[in-house]
């Protein structure tokens, strides 16, 4: 074989000699051509995602629980073992961002149900003792509070004109436990809907409608964390996920910001959440394909003197549109009363038998019940007197008797009444009002037990319990 050794040699050294023959000029243009392209390709790494990404991701912060749970035996000999209501700290992670200067912090409820002890973590690893303001598990928003200088605030947008399509970044803290540090993970992805309505599930306590839609990857650990625009600013609160295998799989939904801001504000404020009323019944979840052929939402009942009877509405009337929405099934009329506050107006527009759309302004008012006078039948026990209001409000078949409004955990165990039960009989006294269940709890002591007839879901059922 023909050795090729010399003749690259040959060749190297002229190219050397070329090199070396270039004048300084033409060296220094290539040199500054180089660094020219990498300035170029350095600020194409600057995309308007990183950009947003870092405008908000100083403002996310972990959200560390410690909540008690009951501890279930996993085999025979440890429930052997185990005492009786044996109990367990469970230590819980999710995410949330800060909303002002002085240390309002927004996240989801199922992230601080049942804690006992909350610790909000910064990017820098700065640890916060957090106080729970208030939580609201209809909306699943909860809002803490934390004391420290210097906090760094999350730009806070709005959901209205999001663009189906349009890029949108979600931060926070997924699988937060395992990763071993408080830097935030960013996703990325496209708004895939808006004003989407998830149908309640078994163990769903929040009501998921008008809610945003999209693909960027949300995890266990998530929740509570921004969905924020292209322009750095936060446009919703991540939720919830679609899942088969608990992880991600490209189908994420958000909380609109401004039903969060309004939530977290009356939490901050009351301490609860005020609900708006407007005095009427829709169809409900078994009609969710009549409105294709109604074109609409059918009104089924309408409560007299009411904010709506007041606008002018009737039963068998139509609606088609509130505030701008487009009205087809109940949960488009569950979106559009959870973003309504108490003393608004609301317009709606109908239709009723042939006639064209009309329009009408409902002045909402509060709940019948927020604003029915208690009354404290034991301790711990509390009632009001059912009225025709009250019973279009919570769907209750009973004519007369007494609604269940607040009970604690301790008279739930023993006379087994739960909120928004509806007492209609004590013992052989029929009840028309909150007083006379009272009155027939106080006889009855004297006798040392008491047998009670409510209603539960459209349900009768019987309570006797001892009364000292």
């Amino acid at each position: 074989m023909r050795d090729i050794r010399p003749l690259v040699l040959v060749v190297l050294v002229a190219l050397a000699g070329r090199d070396a023959a270039r004048p300084p000029v033409a060296a220094a243009q290539d040199t500054a051509a180089r660094a020219a392209s990498n300035v170029r390709l350095a600020g194409q790494r600057q995309s308007v995602i990183a950009e947003a990404a870092a405008r908000v991701a100083p403002a996310v912060v972990s959200v560390n629980v410690l909540r008690r749970e009951q501890h279930l035996a996993r085999d025979p000999f440890e429930w052997f073992l185990m005492p009786r209501g044996a109990e367990r700290l469970v230590e819980g992670v999710g995410s949330g961002f800060i909303i002002s200067a002085d240390g309002l912090v927004i996240t989801n409820q199922h992230v601080t149900q049942g804690a006992e002890q909350i610790i909000v973590t910064t990017r820098e690893g700065q640890d916060y003792p957090a106080k729970l303001l208030g939580e609201d598990p209809l909306t699943d928003i909860a809002v803490l509070r934390i004391e420290g200088d210097g906090l760094l605030v999350a730009p806070v947008g709005t959901s209205h004109d999001l663009v189906i399509g349009e890029w949108v970044v979600a931060i926070g803290n997924p699988y937060a436990y395992l990763l071993g540090n408080t830097e935030p993970t960013v996703t990325a992805g496209v708004v895939s809907a808006t004003n989407r309505n998830l149908l309640p599930s078994g163990d769903q306590q929040g009501v998921y409608v008008g809610m945003i839609q999209t693909d960027a990857a949300i995890n266990p650990g998530n929740s509570g964390g921004p969905l924020v625009n292209a322009l750095g600013q936060v446009v919703g609160v991540n939720s919830s996920i679609f899942s088969t295998s608990g992880g991600s799989i490209g189908i994420g939904f958000a909380i609109p910001i401004e039903r969060a801001v309004r939530v977290a504000d009356e939490l901050r404020r009351h301490g609860a959440v005020r609900r708006a009323w407007a005095g009427l019944d829709v169809a409900g979840a078994d009609n969710l394909r009549e409105w294709k052929r109604a074109g609409g939402l059918e009104v089924t009942a309408v409560t007299r003197g009411g904010p709506a009877a007041r606008a002018g509405l009737q039963e068998g009337d139509v609606l088609v549109e509130a505030e701008g929405r487009r009205i087809r099934t109940f949960l488009d009329w569950e979106g559009v009363l959870l973003d309504t506050s108490p003393g608004s107006t609301l317009v709606v527009t109908y239709r009723r038998g042939l006639y064209s759309p009309r329009t009408a302004r409902i002045v909402m008012s509060d709940l019948p019940t927020s604003v029915a006078e208690k009354v404290a039948v034991l301790d711990g026990l509390k009632v009001i007197t059912l009225t025709p209001a009250v019973r279009q409000e919570r769907g209750v078949q009973s004519q007369r008797g007494a609604l269940v409004y607040e009970v604690s955990p301790d008279v739930q165990r023993l006379t087994a009444l739960r909120p928004g039960d509806v007492v209609f009989q004590a013992d052989r006294v029929p009840i028309t009002s909150a007083e006379d269940l009272e009155r027939a709890i106080t006889g009855a002591a004297q006798r040392g037990a008491v047998t009670l007839w409510f209603e539960r879901r459209g349900t009768t059922w019987r309570s006797t319990f001892p009364i000292r």
